[in-house]
């Protein structure tokens, strides 16, 4: 089985129940808070740790915040590549509307001061075959996608959120591009291209409540899996928990179509609970869920 490796962002989740997402100018009232491990890249490791691929994470956090990497090597993370940063740890503030949906709000701070050589040290232990998975909350995403690329490890990334200059430094190197239906629209826009023109191997589009596509551009071939009809809780780190657990498939040897659906199921399960990285399921909740 090929092993993961995730150079993502870790955030710390401050979440807030509102009765709606605020409009602009707006004050509301609180009806809960909690406090939580996130940022899309700690979410997609543990996910692909919890969906059983081993997986090391590549990030920094800030002093006084050892609580997040205990939290993931609880999650069966490896957690030796994640560095000390003089920057705080990266912070989200998270409205959760009563029907699930979300605003978030971001702080980068130890985010953004990731380390090229620490970086390098970390691929050089990859080895061919393995997963590369980046979003884009942190830096070095391009460079990091080259040095795994020389080493032919397969490049997952995730284009959120969307920036149009950092989707195109890392498009050469990618060999499963993740994108939802807005993402999608965005980046078709952006390079005045469809999808199926790009040069990238494969396509995954999440369409939420409706399941997935994933598509081969060389072969022009598609296969979608339908959704799962769930009551949603909180939508926040849905996406993340079907990334993480489609790349676990992947480093297994899962089929495109069997990686769909159980990642499908997971991101599902996942939305019936509160919370990002310490919401998502583990494999044997994900086998045993019947929506």
């Amino acid at each position: 089985m090929a092993d993961i490796w995730c150079l993502g962002s870790i955030n710390i989740d401050m979440f807030y129940d509102v009765p709606h997402i605020p409009a602009p100018g707006e004050t509301l009232a609180a009806t809960g808070h909690s406090i939580g491990l996130g940022g899309k890249g700690a979410n997609q490791s543990a996910a692909a740790a919890k969906a059983g691929a081993k997986t090391f994470h590549i990030g920094a956090i800030g002093e006084n915040s050892s609580w997040v990497v205990d939290r993931l090597d609880s999650y069966g993370v490896e957690t030796t590549w994640i560095a000390k940063s003089e920057e705080p740890t990266g912070q989200a503030l998270i409205n959760v509307a009563l029907d699930g949906e979300n605003a978030i709000v971001l702080l980068a701070g130890a985010n953004a001061s990731l380390d090229l050589d620490h970086v390098k040290a970390a691929i050089s232990r990859a080895r061919s075959g393995d997963i590369l998975l980046m979003q884009n909350e942190t830096t070095l995403q391009a460079e990091t996608a080259e040095l795994a690329k020389e080493k032919g490890v397969r490049v997952f990334y995730s284009a959120a959120p969307f920036d149009d200059a950092a989707v195109r430094s890392v498009l050469p190197f990618i060999d499963t591009l993740f994108v939802n239906e807005i993402e999608a629209a965005q980046l078709e826009k952006s390079l005045n291209q469809s999808l199926k023109s790009l040069e990238v191997p494969h396509i995954v589009i999440t369409l939420g409540a409706d399941g997935a596509r994933w598509i081969d551009t060389s072969r022009d071939l598609q296969i979608d899996v339908s959704g799962l009809r769930v009551k949603a809780v909180d939508t926040t780190g849905a996406g993340d928990t079907f990334a993480g657990y489609f790349a676990a498939g992947c480093a297994r040897g899962d089929t495109p179509k069997a990686a769909m659906e159980l990642a499908t199921k997971a991101a599902a399960l996942k939305v019936t609970k509160k919370g990002t990285a310490d919401a998502i399921p583990f494999l044997e909740e994900v086998v045993r869920f019947t929506p």
